[in-house]
C-alpha cells in the first residue's frame, strides 16, 4: 500500500472516530467539563435568586418598624409588658391552687370539703386578680387607638399608590375620583400620651393594692404551698419594684427616633419573635428557628458521628467479607428511604413510643419524664441521625480506605495488635477524611426538612436551656420547616415571602461555610500518606 493510500485511510478512519468535529478525549473532556459549568451555572442562579428575592427584606421591615414607632405601637407595648408580667404574677398564684386542688384530691377528699378548704384564700387570689383589671383595660384601650392609626395610615398609603398607579395608566379621571385621607400619625400618638398621667395613676393605686394584699397572705396549710406564697410575695413586690422603670421608658419614649437599617437587620438576626398574620405588629426574628435548627441538629450529631464513624472503622478493618457484604449495603441503603416515609414513621411509630417509654418506671427518676409531647426536637434528631449515619459512614469508610496499606503492614511487623494499628495509625490518619464527613454529615442533617416539619413539633420559641436535658423534649420549629410551611401561603413580594427568602439565604450561607470547613479541614490536617 503506497504512502497515499495509507494517509488516505488514517484521515477517514479520524473522521469516523469525530462526533461534530471532536474526537474521543475531546469529547469526554468537553462532557465532564460541562457537568462542571454547568453546576457553577446553576450554583450562580440559586445565589442571584436568593439575594434578588430576599435583598428588599431589610427595607421593607426597616419601614414595617418605623411605623410601628411612629404610630404609637411602641409606646403601647411598654405598657403591655408591665401587663403581662402581672398576667404571670396571676399564673403563679393561680398554680398553687391548682396544686392544692390535686393534693387535696390524691388524698381522696371529697369535693366539697375540698372547696370549703380552698374558700380560705380564693377570695384572695380574686382580690389580687381585680387589681389587675383597670391597667388590663387601660392597655387595651389604647393599643385600640394605635392600631386604628396604623391601619388608616396603611390603607391611605395603598389608596395612594393605587391613585399614582391609574395615574401611569392614563386613567386621569379614574384616580381623580380616589379620595385619599392624610392620616396624622402624629395627632394619634398625642391622643396616646395624653393618658400618661392616668396610667400613672393606675400604677401608684395597683402598687398600694399589692403591698396591702401581700402584707397579710393566707395560710395555706401545707409546708411546701405556703413556701410558694411566700415566694409570691417576693415575687410581687419585685414587680411593684419595676413598675417604676416602665414609667420611665414611658417617659423617655419618643416617636422621632430614627430607625436605621441597622435596626432591621439585628431585629432579624437577634429578634426572639417570628409572628406573622398578626393583627398588632407582625416580627421576623429568626433566633428561635436557628436555635431550633441547631438543637436537632446536635441531637442527631451526637448519635450519628459515633455510629457512622464506629461502622465505618469497624466495615474497613475488624470486619469479615461475609460480615461487609451483609453490613454496608444496608447501612447504605438508608440513604434510599424518602425522607417523608422517615417523616410518617417519626408521627406514627417513634414519637409515640418515646413519649410512652418516657413513663416507664427506669425513667421515674429524672424531673423531665414522662413527656407529654411526642413531637419533639428529640424525635426529630433521632430520626434525622438516622438519614445521617449512611453519609458519614460511607465517607468515612472511603477515607479509612484510602490510607496506604503500608501502614498498616509496617505498625502489625512493628509487634502492634489490631487494635493499637487501627487506634494509632489508620484513624489517625484518615482524620481529616472522618472529620470531613462528619462536617458534610451536618450539613445533610441542616438542611432536611420534611422530617422536621412532621416531627419536631413546629413551636416557634427558643427553647429554654435551663430545664438541661428537658430541653431536648421540647417542640421547636426550624429554618428549613418555617420555609416550607409558609412559603405557599404568602403574597409575591410581600415583607413575609422576603422574610423566608432571608432565612433561604442563611441556611444557604450555612451551607457554603459547613463545605469550607470541610475542604480547609482536608488540606490543613492531612497525615501524609507517602
Amino acid at each position: 500500500m503506497t504512502n497515499e493510500a495509507q494517509t488516505n485511510r488514517y484521515d477517514l478512519h479520524s473522521r469516523r472516530r469525530r462526533f461534530l468535529g471532536l474526537d474521543k478525549d475531546q469529547a469526554l473532556k468537553g462532557l465532564f467539563g460541562g457537568n462542571a459549568l454547568v453546576s457553577i451555572i446553576v450554583l450562580a442562579l440559586i445565589t442571584f435568586f436568593l439575594f434578588k428575592e430576599g435583598s428588599g427584606f431589610f427595607g421593607q421591615y426597616r419601614h414595617e418598624i418605623e411605623l410601628y414607632r411612629e404610630s404609637g405601637l411602641e409606646y403601647v407595648e411598654i405598657m403591655k409588658q408591665e401587663s403581662s408580667a402581672f398576667t404571670e404574677l396571676n399564673k403563679y398564684l393561680n398554680s398553687i391552687k391548682s396544686e392544692h386542688a390535686t393534693l387535696l384530691r390524691d388524698q381522696g377528699i371529697p369535693f366539697s370539703e375540698a372547696k370549703a378548704e380552698m374558700a380560705a384564700y380564693e377570695d384572695f387570689i380574686y382580690d389580687f386578680e381585680d387589681l389587675g383589671y383597670p391597667l388590663r383595660e387601660y392597655v387595651l384601650e389604647m393599643n385600640e387607638v394605635a392600631i386604628g392609626a396604623r391601619n388608616m395610615f396603611v390603607e391611605a398609603a395603598n389608596y395612594r399608590e393605587h391613585r399614582e398607579n391609574l395615574l401611569e395608566l392614563g386613567r386621569v379621571q379614574e384616580a381623580a375620583e380616589v379620595e385619599v385621607l392624610d392620616v396624622d400619625l402624629s395627632m394619634f400618638v398625642g391622643m396616646i400620651r395624653e393618658g400618661e398621667s392616668d396610667f400613672i395613676a393606675i400604677n401608684d393605686k395597683l402598687e398600694a393594692g399589692i403591698r396591702e394584699l401581700t402584707s397579710d397572705l393566707p395560710t395555706i396549710g401545707v409546708e411546701s404551698l405556703d413556701e410558694k406564697m411566700q415566694r409570691f410575695r417576693q415575687l410581687a413586690l419585685m414587680f411593684v419594684d419595676e413598675m417604676d422603670g416602665y414609667e420611665t421608658r414611658l417617659a423617655e419614649w419618643s416617636p422621632d427616633e430614627p430607625v436605621g437599617m441597622s435596626t432591621a437587620f439585628t431585629s432579624f438576626v437577634f429578634g426572639k419573635d417570628w409572628v406573622t398574620n398578626s393583627s398588632i405588629q407582625d416580627w421576623y426574628g429568626i433566633l428561635p428557628l436557628f436555635t431550633g435548627s441547631l438543637l436537632v441538629a446536635s441531637i442527631a450529631m451526637v448519635i450519628a458521628i459515633p455510629l457512622g464513624v464506629g461502622a465505618a472503622i469497624y466495615i474497613n478493618q475488624v470486619a469479615t467479607p461475609a460480615e461487609q457484604n451483609f453490613i454496608k449495603p444496608y447501612i447504605e441503603f438508608i440513604s434510599a428511604i424518602p425522607s417523608v416515609v422517615i417523616g410518617f414513621f417519626g408521627i406514627a411509630v417513634f414519637g409515640e413510643f418515646v413519649r410512652q417509654a418516657s413513663g416507664w418506671a427506669i425513667f421515674s427518676g429524672f424531673d423531665m419524664f414522662p413527656i407529654s409531647e411526642r413531637l419533639t426536637a428529640f424525635t426529630a434528631g433521632c430520626l434525622l441521625a438516622l438519614m445521617a449515619i449512611p453519609t458519614i459512614f460511607t465517607l468515612a469508610e472511603d477515607a479509612i480506605n484510602n490510607v496506604p496499606k503500608a501502614f498498616k503492614e509496617a505498625s502489625l511487623a512493628m509487634g502492634a495488635t489490631r487494635l493499637q494499628t487501627t487506634m494509632r495509625i489508620i484513624v489517625p490518619t484518615s482524620l481529616s477524611g472522618i472529620i470531613s464527613a462528619v462536617l458534610l454529615g451536618f450539613g445533610r442533617v441542616i438542611g432536611e426538612t420534611m422530617v422536621v416539619l412532621l416531627c419536631a413539633g413546629n413551636r416557634i420559641e427558643i427553647p429554654d436551656f435551663t430545664h438541661g436535658l428537658g430541653t431536648f423534649f421540647e417542640p421547636v420549629h426550624t429554618m428549613t420547616g418555617i420555609i416550607a410551611q409558609e412559603l405557599g401561603e404568602v403574597v409575591n413580594g410581600s415583607i413575609h415571602y422576603r422574610a423566608l427568602f432571608m432565612v433561604g439565604m442563611v441556611l444557604f450561607l450555612l451551607s457554603l461555610l459547613i463545605n469550607y470547613l470541610a475542604q480547609k479541614i482536608v488540606l490543613k490536617y492531612q497525615i501524609s500518606r507517602g
